[in-house]
């Protein structure tokens, strides 16, 4: 089952069709490596993306990433039960318009329908990915699994990659297991929030994390603490340039959409980048792709503008 989970949309790739030549047999030696404690992951290749901002991916080997959906099928549905209902990346039924809409219903509940004044504290961490600490990690996981044959495991792949080389820190982009152990590492701070801090209207998208209060003092009080939390237990930093307090009707910047309280527009630098995109591939995928995305908003004038533009370049 993991394999044809893992070759859906890569049979084509070189790497994948090279390991499918001899599937049995290297998949019996991924067997035995596992059982005699002989495993041990191998390194990446890497490589840029821009998407938008410039990314460092690390591309692990066939071999170590069909591992990985193995681990992620058994792991999930386990840690799925202990997220909070508001965090939205990397899980099965979320997703960013899920995200949008509970932040919506959010700002509109707090808000009483708009007759107060609603503020949100925006903040997100400071390289996130890469100064997520090894050690903190597998205590999390061990607090949650007690078969040590799994932690063996789960602490092979997660030592298997570092940011720093001098520090035990970072996770690499792109891996499955990746997405899901952020979401594990995140899961104490949502736990706190909700139940220590008793933050009714908080929700998070990776390392992007929003909390809404009429109360603007309240929410100028909680930002100590949180800094606090976030470095004495997990040793991450808030990004010192991307702390904002600012009212839902002066606009809040929030997964590519600008949010007003009857409203929300395409942010600019997402819509450039849309542009840049169909002229770049202006193919009908990546057209009805982001004429999906369009409907989440006000945004008729700027699909009729996709739709003739997409005709002009293809």
């Amino acid at each position: 089952m993991a394999w044809q989970e893992f070759i859906k949309g890569k049979k084509s790739k070189p790497d994948v069709q090279e390991f499918s030549l001899n599937l049995f047999d290297n998949i019996l030696e991924l067997h035995n490596d596992l059982a005699d404690k002989s495993y041990r992951h191998g390194g990446y290749k890497s490589f840029y993306i821009n998407d938008p901002k410039r990314r460092h991916i690390h591309k692990a080997s066939v071999r170590d990433r069909l591992l990985h959906h193995a681990v992620y099928r058994i792991l999930y549905p386990f840690f799925e039960r202990t997220f909070i209902a508001d965090s939205f990346s990397c899980r099965l039924d979320k997703g960013t318009h899920k995200a949008l809409n509970r932040f919506r219903g959010f700002a509109f509940v707090e808000s009483k329908n708009h007759t107060r004044t609603c503020w949100a504290l925006k903040i997100d961490i400071k390289k996130f990915f890469a100064n997520i600490d090894h050690e903190i990690l597998l205590r999390i996981l061990d607090e949650y699994i007690k078969d040590k044959e799994v932690i063996w495991l789960l602490e092979q792949i997660i030592r298997g990659y570092s940011s720093m080389p001098a520090k035990s820190v970072g996770l690499p982009l792109g891996n499955l297991t990746s997405q899901l152990f952020a979401n594990i590492y995140l899961n104490p701070f949502d736990q706190w929030v909700k139940h220590n801090l008793k933050v009714k209207y908080y929700l998070r998208y990776a390392d992007d994390m929003i909390f809404l209060s009429a109360d603007k003092q309240f929410l100028i009080n909680i930002l100590p603490e949180i800094k606090n939390f976030l470095q004495d237990s997990l040793k991450l930093n808030v990004h010192p340039d991307k702390i904002i307090i600012k009212t839902i009707a002066s606009g809040v910047d929030f997964l590519g959409w600008g949010h007003f309280p009857d409203h929300r527009i395409l942010r600019k630098s997402t819509r450039r980048r849309m542009f840049s995109r169909i002229k770049i591939s202006p193919n009908d995928q990546t057209s009805q792709s982001y004429l999906g995305l369009l409907c989440h908003g006000e945004t008729y004038k700027l699909q009729a503008e996709l739709k003739n533009q997409y005709w002009l370049w293809s």
